[in-house]
C-alpha cells in the first residue's frame, strides 16, 4: 500500500463492489493486525488485493498466524452447524464458486471417507458404536490394582437403588452401573488377579497386568450389559434384570452360547473376539487356579432363567460345584475349537494405510505429516496453546515413526502432566521443557 500510495479507504474503494455489505472496518483492523481473514468472503477480497497488486495468487494466505484453521462461509445447505465444522476443514478454498455436482461430489467423499470412515467395518463399527449396552463398573479402577475399601463402599452406596430402577429391562437403553453385588464380584475378580500375593486358601496362575485388567473389565461389562439389554430394543439382548446378573451365570454353557451367537448375529460372522472371550471362560474355570471355581458362594445368586438356566442345572451345581465347573471347562474349549474353523478377520488393519505402505518409501510419505504441521505452524506469538499443540503433534508423529508404537501408546502420551502444564508456551525455555521453536526444525 505505501509503495502505490493507497490508503486503506481508496482499497477498500477499490477492491469491494457497491453492492457487497463488506465492512470497511474489517479491511483496516487486517490492517493494524487485530483480526486475521476467517470467511470465504475475507478470502476472496483477498485475492482480489493480490490481483491488483499483481500479487501471486495465494501470496497473503501463506501469510497467515494460523494456517490450520479452516473457513467458514460455506454454502453447505442444511447440513448441521456440528457436521459443517468437521466438514469444512476438507473443503476448497473456492468450494462454493464450484458446480453443484461437483460440491456434491466433495462432501460425499468427505463423509465418506474422512468422517465416516473409507472401510466397511469402520462404518459398522460407526453403526455399532451408537447402540450402547455396556455394564459399568465404576468403583473398580480401569487399569488399577486391588480395589480399596472405601472406594468399593462408595461405589455400593451410590448403586443401591439400582435394582429398583432398572429390573425393568426396557429401562436400560444405555451404559447403567452395576448392581452391587456385581460390583463386588467384579472388584474381587480383579483383586485375584492383579494383587501382588494371592489372598490366603486361593490359588492363581499369572497376574494381570494394568493393560489386561482394564480390558477384561470392558469385556465383561459388554457380557453383562448383553444379557441385561432389551429383546425389544435394537440391540436384541436377553432382557435378564440386573439384579440377577452374576458372575456365577459364567459356568452355565446356555449363558455363553446365547451370547456367541448374539455377537455373531449382530455382526455377521464369528471373530478372533469370540475366541479370546472363550480363553477368558476357561481360565476362570480352570482346574485348581481358576477363579470362579474357588469360591462357590458364586452360585447364591443365581436364579434361573428361562431359555438359559434351568433349575436342574442349578441342583447340579450346589450338589457338585467343581463338577459342573469341569463340564463347563470342557464345553468352552470345544467352542474355541469350533469357532477357530470358521471365524473370519473381520477387517484389514493395512486397508486404510495401502496407498502408503505400496509407496517406495512409507516412512517419506508418513513424513510428509510432520512437513505440513512445520509448515502450517501457528505463530507461538499470537496462538500460543495451538503452537503448543501443533508441537506436541508433530513429536508424536515423529516418536511414532522411530519407536513404531502403538496407536494407544500414542494416544497415552497425549495426557500432559501437572509440570508441563504449567507452562504457557513451548516456546518459552523454562526448567522442566527446554523445547524451543528452532527444535522442531
Amino acid at each position: 500500500m505505501r509503495r502505490f500510495g493507497d490508503s486503506y479507504w481508496q482499497l477498500y474503494r477499490a477492491v469491494v463492489h457497491l453492492n457487497e455489505t463488506f465492512d470497511n472496518k474489517t479491511l483496516l483492523s487486517w490492517i493494524q493486525g487485530s483480526r486475521v481473514p476467517r470467511s470465504v468472503a475475507s478470502f476472496d477480497i483477498l485475492r482480489r488485493i493480490e490481483r491488483r497488486y499483481r500479487l501471486p495468487e495465494g501470496y497473503f494466505k501463506e501469510k497467515l498466524p494460523h494456517q490450520v484453521r479452516s473457513l467458514y462461509g460455506h454454502e453447505l445447505g442444511d447440513i448441521s452447524p456440528a457436521e459443517r465444522r468437521r466438514i469444512s476443514l476438507h473443503l476448497p478454498d473456492d468450494f462454493s464458486s464450484l458446480p453443484f455436482t461437483k460440491r456434491q461430489e466433495i462432501l460425499d467423499w468427505v463423509r465418506r471417507v474422512i468422517t465416516s470412515g473409507s472401510t466397511e467395518y469402520r462404518r459398522y463399527q460407526a453403526a455399532a458404536s451408537k447402540q450402547r449396552y455396556a455394564i459399568r463398573f465404576p468403583g473398580v479402577t480401569y487399569g488399577g490394582s486391588a480395589l480399596s475399601a472405601r472406594s468399593l463402599a462408595s461405589a455400593v452406596g451410590a448403586n443401591q437403588n439400582i435394582e429398583a430402577d432398572f429390573d425393568d429391562p426396557d429401562l436400560l437403553s444405555g451404559v447403567v452401573d452395576a448392581p452391587p453385588q456385581l460390583a463386588m464380584e467384579m472388584a474381587d475378580l480383579i483383586r485375584f488377579k492383579t494383587s501382588t500375593l494371592t489372598a490366603i486358601g486361593f490359588q492363581r496362575n499369572g497376574v494381570w497386568g494394568e493393560e489386561t485388567a482394564s480390558q477384561k473389565i470392558e469385556h465383561l461389562g459388554l457380557m453383562f450389559g448383553a444379557l441385561a439389554a432389551s429383546p425389544n430394543s435394537a440391540l436384541k439382548g436377553y432382557g435378564v434384570p440386573l439384579s440377577r446378573l452374576s458372575f456365577g451365570l459364567l459356568i452355565f454353557p446356555g449363558v455363553w452360547d446365547w451370547y456367541l451367537q448374539w455377537r455373531e448375529q449382530r455382526r455377521g460372522f464369528y471373530t478372533k473376539w469370540e475366541e479370546d472371550m472363550l480363553m477368558v471362560a476357561q481360565a476362570l474355570s480352570h482346574a485348581n487356579v481358576g477363579w470362579i471355581r474357588q469360591p462357590p458362594e458364586l452360585l447364591h445368586n443365581v436364579r434361573p432363567i428361562a431359555g438359559l438356566i434351568e433349575q436342574e442345572e442349578i441342583d447340579f451345581a450346589a450338589r457338585d460345584w467343581h463338577g459342573a465347573c469341569d463340564a463347563f471347562h470342557r464345553h468352552a474349549a470345544n467352542r474355541s475349537k469350533e469357532i477357530q474353523r470358521v471365524m473370519r478377520v473381520h477387517r484389514d488393519p493395512f486397508e486404510s494405510i495401502m496407498c502408503v505402505l505400496e509407496a517406495e518409501s512409507p516412512l517419506a510419505e508418513y513424513r510428509k505429516i510432520t512437513d505440513e504441521i512445520l509448515e502450517r505452524m501457528p505463530d507461538e506469538h499470537r496462538y500460543p496453546r495451538s503452537a503448543a499443540e501443533a508441537v506436541r503433534s508433530f513429536l508424536l508423529h515423529r516418536i511414532g515413526l522411530h519407536l513404531g508404537l502403538r496407536q494407544k501408546n500414542l494416544r497415552q502420551l497425549r495426557n500432559r502432566s501437572a509440570t508441563a502444564r504449567s507452562c504457557t508456551s513451548p516456546f518459552v525455555p523454562c526448567p522442566e521443557r527446554k523445547l524451543v521453536a528452532s527444535d522442531c526444525r
